[in-house]
This record gives structure tokens, C-alpha cells and sequence, in this order.
């Protein structure tokens, strides 16, 4: 016990600055449980100049004028529990809570879906759950083949991430789009090296996971960003199988670091 107070007064001669400095070099985490430890702690464990470090470098060119009036820790949990839409409405930007490392999503709009554009086989519809403006609903096809691109220099560097195809079957689905495999594949463009699987579109356990948010998801590989100039291209496919598939609505492809 003595030994703990001799500590603690000790932590007490350190200038505010110097205290900052030591928290801002943890994690968000760790920042919310320092400010247990002490007073000063505390107060540096809220401090602006912390909760910046936290911050991706890029967040002033990514938050809108109206967020600039909260502190930067109101700002970090304000991102990680409401993702901003970006990229002219077809990209939304979130943090994950534990890393501060950025999630991002590639909605329908900006992924590239064949026959995409076409009427009579996809339908551009909005929905009160989805976070984007449209979102894209399947009406009839044989094929699919769906692809989000993602510059790694959006992401945070040297992590790893997992993409999520995330989506919904409506009531007018028909058994073969759940029950057809699609093969879901992750992969830097131009790289011979790609992860891929196969899958069922059954949002039943254990194909897919219900996200809470009306929505399921299916991962469909990871990747490590590496390069901050390089493109990751993730991608649905079923070219094989000439079902008539119908009824799949598509969110988008998310992007999360993984654990």
C-alpha cells in the first residue's frame, strides 16, 4: 500500500503535459481506464490533445463543420458509433471503438455490379435501415458478379482488415438464391494471391450473421494494408450455375479490422 502511494505521489510531481503525453501513447482504452487512476488522470485522459493522437490524421478533411464544436474524445465516439457518409454519399467512415482504426463501407452505388444499370434485371430502391440513399435490389438474373474497390490509403496502415458482403433477401427471394453457392474472393488488383471461398447467400446460421441493424453479413476474406498506393478489390461472383436468381437487395461491401 505504501509502495502505491509512494507511486502515486510520485505521478503527482509530473507536469500535465508530461501526463498527456504518456496516456496519448496508449489506446482508447486504455485513456478511459487511466482516467480512474487519479484526478490527473483524469483530466488528461480528456483532454483534446490525447483524444487527437486517437484521431485518424485525416479526420479534418473527412468530419463536416458541423461536428467541430464537439471535444475530440466526443468526436472519436461520435465516429465510432456514427458512421459518416463520404465519397459523394456512396461511402460511409466509421472507427472501430477499441483501436480507433477506420471501417469503412463501399455502398451499392459505388460497387460494380454487371447489368447494374439495367432495369429490367436490378432496381434502385431506398430503405429506412440502409445508411446510404438507394440501396440495390435484384429483380431477375443468372449471373452475378459484384465488385467493391477500395484504396488502401483510406484504411488505417499496417492492419488487418476483413470485408463483409452485406446485404438482405427479400420476400420475393426464390430458394436457389439462398441455396446457389456464390464464391466470395478478396484480393490486391493485379495480385495473383487472393483469398477466396464459397458460400451460401442463406442468412440462417452458420452461412451468415445477423448485424442488428437489419441487415446480415457475410465475411469474404482478409487482407493486410501494406501499401498506402494500392487497390483491394473484393468480389461476389456466380457465373457458373445458370439459376435464376432474384430477390438479393445489396447494402454494400464494409471493411473492418479485424481483433
Amino acid at each position: 500500500m505504501k509502495e502505491a502511494e509512494a507511486e502515486m505521489n510520485i505521478i503527482s510531481m509530473l507536469p500535465a503535459e508530461c501526463i498527456s503525453h504518456i496516456v496519448s501513447c496508449t489506446t482508447p482504452r486504455d485513456a478511459c481506464r487511466s482516467s480512474l487512476v487519479s484526478s490527473l488522470f483524469r483530466i488528461a485522459a480528456d483532454s483534446d490533445f490525447v483524444w487527437e493522437r486517437f484521431l485518424p490524421q485525416d479526420y479534418k478533411e473527412i468530419i463536416s463543420t458541423s461536428l467541430n464544436s464537439l471535444s475530440k474524445k466526443d468526436l472519436y465516439f461520435h465516429l465510432c458509433n456514427h458512421p459518416i457518409i463520404i465519397g459523394n454519399g456512396n461511402m460511409s467512415m466509421a472507427l472501430e471503438k477499441q483501436s480507433g482504426k477506420k471501417c469503412y463501407m463501399v455502398g451499392a452505388r459505388g460497387l460494380s455490379i454487371i447489368w447494374g444499370d439495367t432495369p429490367r434485371y436490378w432496381q434502385w430502391i431506398s430503405l429506412p435501415e440502409s445508411r446510404f440513399s438507394q440501396v440495390a435490389k435484384l429483380k431477375y438474373v443468372w449471373w452475378l458478379d459484384i465488385k467493391g474497390y477500395i484504396e488502401t490509403k483510406n484504411l488505417s496502415p499496417r492492419t488487418t482488415y476483413a470485408a463483409y458482403f452485406v446485404y438482405q433477401l427479400s420476400s420475393q427471394h426464390n430458394p436457389e438464391t439462398a441455396a446457389t453457392p456464390v464464391t466470395l474472393r478478396v484480393a490486391y488488383e493485379h495480385s495473383a494471391v487472393a483469398v477466396e471461398r464459397s458460400v451460401l447467400l442463406d442468412p440462417a446460421p452458420p452461412h451468415a450473421r445477423y448485424r442488428g441493424d437489419g441487415w446480415f453479413e457475410i465475411e469474404m476474406g482478409e487482407f493486410v494494408t501494406e501499401e498506402d498506393n494500392a487497390t483491394v478489390v473484393c468480389s461476389l461472383m456466380e457465373t457458373s450455375n445458370y439459376n435464376c436468381k432474384r430477390g438479393l437487395i445489396v447494402e454494400g461491401i464494409e471493411l473492418r479490422p479485424k481483433e
